[in-house]
């Protein structure tokens, strides 16, 4: 690492993941030797984290120019946006090359995610197949056509190629509103994504719903315990050369599992004692729900089946089951409806 302070690029600090992820690294027992920059959209919250110590950079981490730039400054690069975003990680990757042409083999931690793992399920079967993180021959097994893959690929190849250290963090269903000093600021989204668009369908349609029958099955995972993960990989990874890179550097974010119907059917019971809906049970979403909610894909009703052992070898250990994942759903459904009677969007 360079000079008496460790500089951190992080992309979508002002998301749900990002933010919860950088209120962590702001208490961390060393954030005193650590120096942030966050790419920020808003100049408004760009000063705000700038109040908190956080350099903050107003641009887009589309901008392959500037991402390049600050990546070639950092000693670690935490990206937390877009995960699809082929473009902005091989602009990344440009920048940490650079990086490591002074001496120093910088640190590349990336978020994606377990929906690489989906199969076409349509909510209609579970399936048998479980994905280990610790499995590197069968993670290679996913096709490269896979959500995600692409940018697996590419920043794994970069490992491979020896000028940067990957290791990639795949969360689940993350499930809770998030609280901590950014979202006090107004700085970053509190709400997830999944069961949020499950809630906002549910509301407008009057009814709980769910892709096919909802027998797929899916990981989840609590946010903050979630951004735990994120510190427990860092501080092995500092501990300890032998923390697993590259192509053995998957770290799935998953603790308990679910169904899509007992998520449908937690919303749909909470609908009801809201007076939002007249019956607990999910229905089938029509292709016309699909469209309209949905952008017509039947995603949510895939398969996507995790076990973390990497994740837990670190000592990650989640404590929040399944069960704390239904019973967020009503403050969740509480929280949106106030969020959408004030007119926030």
């Amino acid at each position: 690492m360079s000079g008496t302070k460790t500089h951190f690029l992080v992309t979508g600090a002002t998301g749900y993941i990002g933010g919860s992820v950088l209120t962590r690294f702001l208490a961390h027992p060393h954030a005193d030797t650590f120096q942030f920059t966050a790419i920020v959209r808003d100049s408004q919250k760009a000063a705000k984290f700038e109040e908190l110590g956080v350099h903050a950079v107003v641009g887009s981490h589309s901008d392959a120019h500037l991402v390049e730039k600050l990546a070639s400054e950092a000693d670690v690069v935490i990206a937390m946006a877009d995960c699809d975003d082929v473009g902005a990680a091989k602009a990344t990757l440009e920048g940490l090359r650079k990086r490591h042409t002074l001496g120093s083999r910088p640190i590349f931690i990336n978020t994606s995610g377990t929906g690489v793992l989906v199969d076409d399920a349509k909510g209609m079967h579970s399936t048998d197949t479980v994905y280990d993180d610790s499995d590197a021959d069968q993670i290679e097994t996913l096709g490269s056509n896979q959500p995600h893959r692409p940018v697996d690929k590419v920043i794994t190849q970069a490992d491979a190629e020896g000028y940067v250290r990957s290791y990639i963090i795949l969360p689940s269903t993350i499930y809770g509103i998030a609280t901590g000093r950014l979202v006090e600021l107004g700085i970053q989204n509190p709400h997830s994504i999944q069961i949020p668009q499950l809630i906002n369908a549910a509301l407008d349609r009057g009814q709980a719903g769910m892709v096919g029958e909802g027998k797929n099955l899916w990981p989840n995972v609590e946010v903050h315990e979630l951004a735990d993960l994120y510190i427990k990989l860092y501080d092995s990874i500092v501990a300890d050369d032998a923390t697993g890179h590259g192509r053995n550097g998957y770290y799935f974010g998953a603790s308990g599992e679910h169904s899509l119907y007992d998520v449908g059917k937690a919303i749909g019971e909470a609908m009801v004692t809201l007076e939002k809906s007249s019956s607990p049970e999910p229905t089938t979403f029509t292709q016309e729900d699909l469209d309209k909610y949905f952008g017509g894909s039947p995603y949510l009703g895939t398969n996507s089946r995790c076990r973390p052992t990497h994740s837990r070898a670190l000592g990650w250990s989640p404590v929040n089951s399944t069960g704390d994942m239904l019973a967020s759903i009503r403050p969740e459904i509480e929280a949106l409806i106030k969020k959408k009677n004030a007119g926030v969007a």
